[in-house]
């Protein structure tokens, strides 16, 4: 501040190049609003404030009141702001500052894309059984390593794996922390340094820039390319085997289709072939099938193995309807190996994905319709007719339109759903209509059709059409 006769010359902030030319009376009210701000030591002497800190914490609560007067200081200083607020209301703005603090970043959403296994929004909804073992084993202690039978220490994941070999038919088991991780255990296992032969066909992209080529390698193997994307027959295969193969490795392709001029090589010639030379077969079947489920038809796991596969590996969370996770099946010579390896602890699973995939291999084998991916891969258009209606009638409005959807989450790519959605217009637009749907409480995400709204019914649960419609009804 310099004088300058009436007139004063005050330059606030940081701001480069913006000054403010401001009366001497105007500067002298500035100075009484920033003065009659209450100090931090006051603030917390506060009913509410006291409140807030055996909620919140002192220390907590003490940080935010200081940002509060902070940021208030500045708009005084700018102008923006002409009357000073009371004690009362500085500490309200600050507990909600806190509350916005401590919401939680990962919450439930409500998908209403009619993608099932949708992987941005965390792939498969898990049945309230394995709900209900998480909570179990979450809230106290739990024999994760300890043997009930002997008293002894035991293994992790036992009851896995006997439950895998039933609902298979494989000889042994293990279970990781996701499907690449069980391929790169396997091939870091059993292949030991030598050559993994692989159809050029079957090189993909599992998912955020991670190929199959990059797990190959990682796991201490040279990739050994065999056919051409299109074709690749058993007798390729049979040209590039050498005394440094160790594995023949089968990929199939569950996030994608090769169609037209094709051909491939079928797992029961492979196992043929990988006998005859001594050579462990591996299939990664990807999504994880365990028997025939509604409007697939996908390769189930079973099959794999009785086809004559070593090993076979595929995801939790993709049609088998569990927690992230990566199952390892196979004959007892192909899976000891592993349980040795010292990159299984590294992937191996928590208590709390133990307990929910437990929970789902007990519901697969003894009331799979419960399995919520199988129950709405199962769905029929009345009940999703039924379900558009009274979304329908809780909005006043909308139309129903007959829609695909699709099982997602690198499972089914050519297989369409046949479904229904309500189709809504937003009076703002659909760019701030999909705003305020993804900023509310659960947020819902839908799909955008030329400049509408789609609600599709197949991923959106009976439950969540009150909440649903509320949401809806603040755009409309």
């Amino acid at each position: 501040m310099d004088d300058r006769g009436d007139s004063c010359r005050v330059v606030y902030g940081k701001k480069t190049g913006t000054d403010y030319h401001l009366s001497r009376d105007v500067v002298q009210e500035t100075n009484i609003r920033l003065r009659a701000l209450p100090q931090v030591q006051r603030l917390l002497e506060i009913p509410a404030a006291i409140s807030l800190c055996a909620e919140f914490g002192r220390p907590a609560v003490t940080e935010i009141l200081r940002c509060t007067l902070e940021n208030l200081r500045e708009q005084i200083g700018s102008g923006a702001l002409q009357s000073v607020p009371t004690a009362e209301t500085i500490v309200a703005h600050s507990a909600e500052q806190l509350a916005i603090r401590r919401k939680r970043n990962l919450r439930r959403a409500i998908n209403a894309t009619g993608i099932v296994l949708h992987t941005n929004l965390g792939r498969a909804p898990l049945a309230s059984e394995a709900i209900a073992a998480i909570s179990e084993v979450a809230m106290s202690y739990c024999n994760l390593e300890f043997d009930l039978a002997t008293g002894k220490r035991g293994s992790r994941t036992q009851t896995l794996e006997a439950l895998l070999c039933e609902l298979t038919g494989a000889e042994a088991a293990l279970a990781v922390n996701n499907g690449a991780a069980a391929i790169l255990l396997v091939l870091s296992a059993l292949s030991k340094g030598g050559d993994v032969i692989v159809s050029r066909g079957e090189l993909v992209e599992i998912g955020g820039g991670f190929r199959v080529p990059d797990v190959i390698r990682q796991g201490g193997a040279h990739l050994v390319e065999v056919g051409s994307t299109n074709k690749t027959r058993l007798a390729d295969y049979e040209a590039a085997i050498g005394p440094n193969t160790r594995v023949l490795l089968k990929v199939h392709q569950s996030n994608f289709r090769t169609i037209g001029f094709t051909e491939e090589t079928e797992l029961k010639e492979l196992a043929e072939l990988s006998r005859e030379h001594r050579l462990q077969l591996v299939a990664d079947l990807g999504s994880g099938l365990l028997h025939d489920t509604p409007g697939t038809t996908e390769p189930c796991l079973r099959e794999a193995l009785e086809a004559g596969a070593d090993v076979v590996t595929c995801s939790g969370d993709k049609l088998l309807g569990g927690p992230q996770a990566g199952l390892i099946l196979g004959k007892k010579a192909a899976i000891d190996p592993l349980r040795h390896h010292p990159l299984l602890r590294a992937l191996r699973l928590d208590k709390m994905s133990i307990a929910a995939l437990e929970a789902t291999l007990i519901l697969h084998r003894d009331a799979p319709d419960r399995v919520p991916v199988r129950r709405m891969l199962g769905q029929c258009e009345a009940v999703l007719q039924e379900r558009a209606e009274q979304l329908q009638s809780l909005l006043g409005g909308g139309t129903i339109e007959r829609t695909d959807a699709f099982a997602g989450g690198g499972s089914l790519p050519e297989e369409k759903i046949a479904s229904r959605a309500v189709i809504v217009s937003p009076k703002n637009g659909i760019e701030t209509a999909v705003a305020l749907l993804l900023a509310g409480d659960p947020p819902v995400i839908g799909r955008v059709k030329e400049g509408t709204l789609m609600i599709d019914m197949l991923t959106v649960a009976d439950f969540e059409l009150t909440e649903l419609a509320a949401a809806l009804r603040k755009v409309l």
